[in-house]
């Protein structure tokens, strides 16, 4: 009996298979989905995944934004942060601050450090000497993008109110009218220390203890190996320009005070990804010098040649 063996169009379509296996991600994300764009090309940035993390090459002076879209039919509160800063009230970033929150399935581009309701400053890849953390006294997380995801508790079922004769009904609104993007407040305690600071924003409701479900990603800043000096000096996010981007505000209690996931991306130039392993380039064969054969004339295989 004969081996079985991979006809020539299944042996492509296996090649193909294991080719992709083998190409960066784009994006990461179990309850959303979170990209980084490069907002002067337009280009989504390869996720390389490299000793627990997930990595991206930024270009200098390129502004990115960080995309996230709500892969569920609820809302849910993306608390995010850039180098270690809450990127809407510049606070050393923690799980309890602000955030914005994202009805169900809706895609929303961050582009920078929220500077009031309609303004942000955007955010730009740079020097670190030239981040808006080490500028602020706080280099040590600089290269590391966070989104900290949270689900809501859901509403508690209120009880039929009795039916009593009035000489009018009242009617009563049970909502309020909101944009398409929201921010939510942050907890009472990270709300007393902003409203301490001069910050503006309401304390959401405090959320009930439960066990976290977080699946979170190694933020290790000794992952990558630090023997090799790099190229080019480390990147960080600047306090870019200012742009219009328009948030109101509402209000979302957390389903647990921690977070349901929480995501980590890194990210520095890619000629230092490349000389710390991030990425691996193909490395190119060198020239092989002439060498003597043997039997010259039977070394070569022979064809028919073309005809004159």
């Amino acid at each position: 009996m004969k081996p079985r063996s991979l006809t020539l169009p299944a042996l492509v379509a296996l090649t193909a298979l294991l080719g992709l296996a083998h190409l960066p991600a784009q994006a990461i994300g179990r309850l959303a989905d979170v990209t980084i764009v490069d907002r002067d090309t337009g280009a989504t940035l390869p996720v390389h995944y490299a000793r627990g993390e997930y990595w991206v090459a930024g270009r200098p002076g390129a502004r990115y934004a960080i995309t996230v879209r709500n892969r569920l039919g609820e809302r849910v509160l993306a608390v995010p942060s850039v180098d270690g800063v809450n990127v809407l009230s510049g606070e050393t970033a923690a799980w309890d601050q602000r955030g914005y929150v994202f009805s169900p399935y809706e895609r929303y581009q961050i582009t920078g450090w929220r500077k009031s309701d309609s303004q942000v400053a955007a955010f730009e890849f740079s020097h670190i000497a030239n981040s808006y953390a080490a500028r602020t006294g706080r280099p040590a997380h600089v290269g590391v993008i966070g989104v900290a995801l949270f689900r809501e508790q859901p509403p508690v079922p209120q009880p039929a109110p009795a039916i009593t004769p009035e000489p009018y009904s009242q009617r009563r609104d049970n909502g309020l009218g909101l944009g398409r993007l929201r921010e939510e407040p942050a907890s009472p305690a990270a709300a007393a220390a902003a409203a301490a600071a001069g910050a503006a924003g309401a304390p959401a409701a405090p959320a009930p203890s439960a066990e976290a479900e977080s699946s979170a990603r190694s933020q290790s800043a000794d992952s990558v190996a630090k023997a090799a000096p790099m190229p080019s000096a480390k990147l960080g996010t600047a306090h870019g320009q200012r742009e219009t981007s328009v948030v109101t505000h509402t209000s979302f209690t957390r389903l647990q005070e921690q977070p349901n996931e929480i995501i980590s991306i890194r990210y520095d130039s890619r000629e230092n990804l490349i000389a710390s392993g991030v990425i691996r380039e193909p490395i190119a064969r060198p020239h092989m010098p002439h060498v003597p054969r043997a039997f010259p004339q039977s070394d070569n295989l022979s064809y028919v040649p073309d005809p004159r």
